[in-house]
């Protein structure tokens, strides 16, 4: 496959033309296509081939608690500063690893395991080590797997870091948001820089192999002086990626950002001027753009796999592991195998019920058709690598035995000159290459591709699920 070009051109006027809500697409079809009508039936089938191919594995573990509300979070917490709560969410996580192991072949390998939340690092050490005995328990872990984490850093001492190292951990990501102590307080997230960089330090001395930190842009008080300042300060942190993600304001879905002082908000001009200040300061001093939100070191394995042409993408964000089966486990999590999607109860208490009835907890899912599985090859090489190889996608799915690509995506094609003539893109005989400009709007692109939009997106219910999403920048 042809390696795109991987710089990135900021142009101001395109950015505000295309900047409108849509998915981050993690995954096709979208989390919001997920129904409650979904058979369980077709999750056993599919696991059974899984099985039968010895499919590689990737686990996600999803730890909900937190003691304090972050204002801007729109992850699915359960905000409690009493620890008994944790102990019961552990027996019933256990429970739902067991019940799930007993479907997987043992032979599987694990190469991708994850812990999110949430606050991982809620738990104690007692149980940080129980829940990963459990899971070496049932799966077989690869010698050389991807084992992440994430901590709020607010938590944890140097002795907590080094129990994670000495377990198998080789990972781990913190958030920072802002260094800003005004725009701390503002989102009820005070965390002092000299702690963050004391947090690092222990990190380093343990050994992690990869440290991601996140940052956040929109956010109360922010102004393009100070968000310099905290990217300087990132710097200076020198984690191997950071991911600096656009703050999207959903109070009508996510409550707790009512908490904010939505007239510190910064304009969307300033916000624009901000996110064209981060990248330059962040590509001028040795970081690569990965796409999206996500930058990383030249020699990181994200860069190194994205220049070769073989970066991945799924509910955990880019990967450099094959596409294996990844199960989640806890309450609202995401399991996501070929061509199966489904999402483990919201409510915990419906969580526990259905592990108390012996069933799998699952609340919605969805089955993929041929044609999701199409155009979701499409979006995932147009995200990940920034081209389109025609004749591998005809290779691959044999579509010139019975329909050519130009035939398939016939209306498709017709909406891609647009982008052409803004610069986003050059489609050639071949395939569609995604220019410097257009890597910034690489969801607009890809969003071309996503039939659920085009279908719902002019009528009312469509118009409700793009409020679910952020906007493109």
């Amino acid at each position: 496959m042809k390696v795109a070009d991987l710089s990135v051109q900021f142009n101001s006027t395109l950015l505000q033309k295309y900047d409108k809500p849509l998915p981050r697409y993690t995954s096709y079809p979208p989390a919001t296509q997920l129904s409650s009508d979904f058979n369980e039936h077709n999750l056993l089938a599919i696991i059974g081939v899984g099985n039968y191919k010895q499919t590689p594995i990737s686990l996600y573990c999803h730890i909900p608690f937190c003691e304090t509300p972050c204002y801007f979070c729109g992850c699915n917490t359960v905000i409690t500063q009493n620890k008994a709560f944790a102990e019961r969410y552990l027996e019933y996580l256990a429970r739902d690893i067991e019940q799930t192991a007993s479907l997987i072949d043992s032979k599987r390998t694990v190469h991708q395991l994850h812990w999110g939340g949430g606050t991982p690092n809620y738990l104690n050490l007692s149980q940080i080590e129980f829940l990963w005995n459990k899971l070496n328990q049932h799966f077989s872990l690869d010698c050389n797997a991807e084992v992440s984490i994430e901590i709020n850093p607010r938590f944890i001492d140097r002795n907590y870091i080094y129990v994670l190292k000495s377990l198998g951990f080789n990972r781990i990501s913190f958030g920072i948001q802002d260094f800003n102590p005004q725009v701390q307080a503002a989102i009820n997230r005070v965390q002092p820089e000299e702690m963050l960089f004391d947090v690092m330090d222990s990190i380093r001395s343990a050994g992690f192999e990869s440290v991601n930190v996140d940052l956040i842009y929109g956010l109360p008080y922010q102004t393009l002086a100070t968000f310099r300042e905290t990217i300087r300060k990132t710097i200076k942190l020198n984690p191997d990626r950071i991911a600096v993600f656009n703050f999207a304001y959903v109070p009508w879905l996510k409550p707790v950002q009512k908490n904010l002082p939505v007239e510190a908000l910064p304009s969307a001009a300033e916000k624009l001027a901000i996110f064209h200040m981060t990248i330059d300061e962040l590509t001028n001093n040795g970081y690569v753009y990965i796409g999206m939100d996500h930058f990383a070191k030249p020699d990181d394995e994200l860069a190194v796999a994205q220049h070769q042409g073989e970066l991945h993408r799924n509910f955990q964000g880019y990967t450099t592991k094959p596409e294996s089966d990844l199960f989640g486990f806890g309450m609202t999590s995401i399991s996501m195998l070929n061509d199966v999607y489904v999402q483990n109860q919201k409510r915990i208490k419906d969580y526990y019920r259905a592990i108390d009835q012996g069933k799998l907890p699952i609340e919605k899912g969805v089955s993929l058709s041929r044609d999701d599985i199409l155009r979701r090859t499409v979006i995932m090489e147009l995200m990940c690598q920034f081209c389109l190889s025609q004749y591998d996608l005809e290779e691959k799915y044999h579509l010139g035995f019975d329909l050519d690509f130009d035939s398939y995506f016939s209306s498709e094609i017709c909406e891609l000159k647009a982008l052409e003539a803004d610069g986003l893109i050059k489609v050639f005989d071949d395939g569609i290459e995604v220019t410097p400009t257009g890597r910034l709007l690489i969801r607009n692109i890809a969003s071309v591709f996503d039939t659920y939009l085009t279908r719902h997106g002019d009528k009312p219910d469509g118009m409700a699920s793009l409020r679910s999403f952020s906007k493109s920048i």
